[in-house]
């Protein structure tokens, strides 16, 4: 079992930046390809961004050039970096973890953590 526990979210206004962290406990976390998610009201929830286990990194084409995905093995935490932010960028954000090599896939990932809110106003 991996348990992830996400923070960092919040309110702010478009053009600023948040910095959400998730911080995993459980098993071998350097061993868990990482990925950020985010569900918006009446939406499916969709793919954000993700980082392999050696530090490659993928991102959907929305938020390529304002948001970056990165992890601390030793702190056993994976962060997100949002700068730029839009409304449109309003959401649940999700961390995940998962073993398996399709990491923009959201049925690949087995562990989820709770989610936490972040909310762009124009």
């Amino acid at each position: 079992q991996v348990q992830l526990v996400e923070s960092g979210g919040g309110l702010v206004q478009a053009g600023g930046s948040l910095r959400l962290s998730c911080a995993a406990s459980g098993r071998t976390f350097s061993n868990y390809r990482m990925g950020w998610f985010r569900q918006a009201p009446g939406k499916e929830r969709e793919f954000v961004a993700a980082i392999s286990r050696t530090g490659g990194t993928y991102y959907a084409d929305s938020v390529k050039g304002r948001l970056t995905i990165s992890r601390d093995n030793a702190k056993a935490t994976v962060y997100l970096q949002m700068n730029s932010l839009k409304p449109e960028d309003t959401a649940v954000y999700y961390c995940a973890a998962t073993l398996a090599s399709l990491v923009v896939v959201r049925t690949a990932y087995d562990y989820w953590g709770q989610g936490t809110q972040v909310t762009v106003s124009s």
